[in-house]
């Protein structure tokens, strides 16, 4: 059975690049790409991809948005953040809002493929590279959480 896959990003190369690279793959298949958020969420609700590599910044409907309008009414679409930004504010606002990855544009297309591969068996994708930054971000939460008196 074939993956079915939308790509979202504000750069038309990037997604005919990404585009041409997934429709080489036997178990992978393009079903539409768009440059906005909202046209996205208009493509999720016709196609039902499985799922969904997303650019985080874009003019319109940001990804952050997008993901979290997305993943609140197809929670079986998982949605892969690609992005130029490695800052955590950037990877907790999208793994908040429902992503179920976060890869940086510089890796390579087999990371892209892994982290399909993955997501779309219900599993979660970190590039390594901001794995570290999640993971400390999330135990700081925790901590201050911890630290909390426990109110009866």
């Amino acid at each position: 059975m074939s993956t079915g896959v939308l790509l979202v990003d504000n750069h038309a190369i990037i997604r005919e690049g990404l585009r041409s690279l997934l429709e080489k793959q036997p178990d992978m298949k393009v079903l539409a790409d768009t440059d906005e958020g909202g046209k996205a969420v208009e493509l999720v609700r016709e196609l039902l991809p499985d799922v969904v590599v997303m650019d985080v910044t874009m003019t319109g409907l940001n990804g952050i948005e997008a993901t979290r309008l997305i993943t609140a009414e197809f929670p079986q679409v998982k949605v892969i953040a690609l992005s130029v930004h490695s800052q955590k504010r950037f990877i907790a606002e999208m793994l908040s809002a429902g992503a179920s990855g976060y890869i940086l544009k510089e890796c390579l297309f087999e990371e892209l493929v892994q982290a399909i591969q993955a997501v779309a068996v219900g599993g979660r994708y970190l590039s390594p590279r901001i794995a570290n930054v999640a993971v400390d971000n999330h135990l700081r939460r925790l901590s201050t959480t911890a630290d909390q008196p426990q109110v009866p």
